[in-house]
């Protein structure tokens, strides 16, 4: 069988040697369309060290990846922090640093209890729990326990069905990047639902192209919505090449054991 590379999304750096953060992949500006979708921060030994996105589901509590909130055993993270705003880049805040307007810090952040005993992509969740509320008009919803089943029993591919949602890159290859700190959104299709092996039962294959949009590095965490909906459907988990084309890799929150975990979270 090949190998499959698998890529982390999430953990674009910030550092000065680091590539810019920006924006889904041929996309179009979310504007305020989306304000539960959050811009993340997190810090390794006191200084910020790498950004994802995420969805606030009520207040205080949001939904992201589980590579999003971890780290090397050797160097846990020592803090972390929202911003809420569309365009970061251009905002109001002290980016990438805490204390600026528009900018929450996390008092708790945890992950899947399974997420270290197998590959990161299996138990890609994690939740984050916000030192102040953050009032919205609207915030992102769970989806019901196997509720993406349905759509592997419809026939050919499915378009329409997602709305991905984050502050990642907009493209990149060997020679060029083009990154922004800008909420952007496109609607991939679903490639590939429930096939043993890669994707297991726990994530999707969405799609990746200039027809599409789709997903890059410092998206993860962030929604793919069910169809126009704010229903999380999963989350941005992983890339299977460097230049975020062809297809990327969603984790469900449609699982009773990831729904169970949340559960868990916000009544600890």
């Amino acid at each position: 069988m090949r190998k499959r590379l698998i890529l982390v999304l999430g953990l674009v750096t910030i550092l000065a040697t680091a590539l810019p953060v920006g924006a889904i992949t041929d996309g179009d500006l979310d504007g305020e369309d989306h304000p539960e979708v959050v811009l993340i921060i997190a810090d390794v030994g006191g200084g910020p060290a790498f950004r994802c996105t995420g969805t606030l589901i009520d207040e205080t509590h949001v939904v992201t990846a589980g590579h999003c909130v971890t780290n090397t055993l050797e160097e846990p993270l020592t803090g972390m922090r929202i911003y809420t705003e569309s365009d970061v880049q251009n905002g109001d805040n002290d980016y990438p640093f805490g204390g600026g307007n528009n900018t929450v810090e996390a008092v708790r952040w945890e992950a899947h209890s399974l997420y270290f005993t197998a590959p990161f992509f299996v138990h890609d969740v994690g939740m984050i729990e916000l030192a102040e509320e953050v009032e919205l008009p609207r915030y992102g919803t769970l989806p019901t326990t196997d509720q993406l089943d349905l759509l592997g029993t419809r026939r050919g591919l499915n378009d329409g069905w997602f709305t991905a949602v984050g502050y990642g890159l907009q493209r990149i290859n060997p020679v060029f990047v083009e990154a922004e700190r800008v909420r952007h959104v496109a609607t991939p299709k679903l490639n590939q639902i429930n096939v043993p092996g890669f994707t297991g039962d726990f994530s999707l294959l969405l799609s990746n192209n200039h027809s599409t949009g789709g997903t890059c590095f410092g998206d993860s965490g962030g929604p793919n919505f069910l169809r126009d909906s704010n229903v999380i459907a999963a989350v941005t988990s992983f890339g299977i090449n460097g230049n975020c084309a062809g297809t990327g890799g969603v984790f469900r929150l449609d699982r009773q054991n990831v729904l169970d975990f949340i559960d868990g979270f916000l009544n600890p």
